[in-house]
């Protein structure tokens, strides 16, 4: 007998829930046990269905963010493979600039890349007595690329009548994803202009002039921090992040901490106080503020400075095995104001 695209997907949702029941796996780990993306396992469960029921939405993405200021504060959840950023507070001045969208809320701070969200789900998740709510984002591989979950002050009633607006005609459960591309092979530094490099990265003027510069010579980033030399760049340990995060909590150090993937940056300006080390995993673990950080991920740690019309910028940037960016890290600051003195200190002395 021929199964079924009904019946493929009732064995997906039957075994993704043993999974997650006896594993105690998360829905992203949960997929890759199976073979698929998150997306994928996700959309099985279109429907109604006992302990997870999903709607799929379709229209205009920011819109529906710019909606969310309305239904009161929300926790923020922007992951990669190796760190998970969750902020609470509310969704405030939505807008989209170019290509780039904006959320520029006190709590809520991120930079959205709309090209990359492809596919979104309004998702009610029943454990035990009590059911979890939220709206997710995946990218055409069926990564997600950001998630939206209520809390206890939120109007879930504005919420859930706010997405609804957005549910698609079409129920049907199943997703179409795309493979992605195989990484690009970076150049050999012998092909790298240096002197050329060095120029443009001693003019700059804001960081995010430095986008430009990695493309304008062709050069990857943690190359391009090879290629310039330890006056701008400097390797560290791969303990940085725990060290940093543990000395800003003592001195009451207020810092940023960007994380992203390909659709979404999400970034934390403030204090850290409550910094838990569990084996690999780095946390912080503030009433407002969740950070997880596998530290057995990162595979190069560098303290980086670069010039702007406000003086040097000084930031540690974690990356992985393959050259991906984990997180960046920098003082609290604003543009037209120099950095603290007190972070360019506190970085001073992170262990080479």
């Amino acid at each position: 007998m021929i199964a079924t695209e009904y019946d493929l997907h009732t064995e997906l949702r039957e075994r993704f829930s043993v999974l997650r029941a006896e594993k105690k796996l998360r829905h992203r780990d949960a997929a890759r046990e199976l073979g698929i993306s998150e997306g994928e396992a996700i959309a099985a469960h279109i429907g109604a269905h006992s302990v997870m029921c999903v709607t799929r939405l379709e229209g205009d993405f920011p819109q529906l963010i710019a909606a969310l200021s309305a239904v009161g504060p929300l926790m923020a959840l922007t992951r990669n493979d190796a760190v998970v950023h969750e902020r609470t507070g509310t969704y405030l001045d939505a807008s989209v600039n170019g290509h780039v969208g904006l959320v520029l809320g006190a709590d809520i701070d991120l930079r959205i890349f709309y090209s990359q969200w492809k596919h979104a789900f309004w998702v009610a998740e029943t454990t035990g007595p009590s059911t979890n709510r939220s709206l997710q984002f995946f990218d055409a591989h069926g990564d997600a690329v950001h998630k939206i979950f209520e809390r206890g002050m939120t109007d879930k009633a504005a919420f859930e009548t706010t997405v609804m607006l957005f549910a698609a005609a079409k129920q049907a459960p199943g997703l179409t994803v795309t493979t992605r591309p195989e990484k690009t092979t970076a150049k050999p530094d012998s092909a790298i202009d240096v002197s050329g490099l060095h120029s443009a990265w001693t003019g700059m003027q804001d960081t995010h002039e430095f986008f430009g510069l990695l493309r304008k010579f062709g050069v990857a980033r943690t190359q391009s921090f090879r290629l310039i030399g330890q006056q701008y760049a400097n390797k560290v340990s791969n303990s940085a992040a725990r060290f940093v995060l543990q000395e800003a909590s003592e001195r009451l150090q207020e810092i940023m901490i960007f994380v992203g993937n390909p659709g979404c940056i999400q970034i934390h300006t403030g204090p850290v106080n409550n910094i838990q080390i569990m084996g690999s995993w780095v946390n912080v673990m503030d009433p407002d503020f969740n950070l997880h950080l596998r530290e057995d991920l990162i595979a190069e740690s560098w303290v980086v400075t670069k010039p702007t019309a406000d003086g040097v910028v000084t930031s540690l940037e974690l990356y992985d095995a393959t050259g991906e960016t984990i997180a960046y890290f920098f003082g609290k600051r604003k543009p037209g104001i120099p950095e603290l003195s007190s972070w360019r200190e506190l970085v001073a002395e992170i262990p080479a």
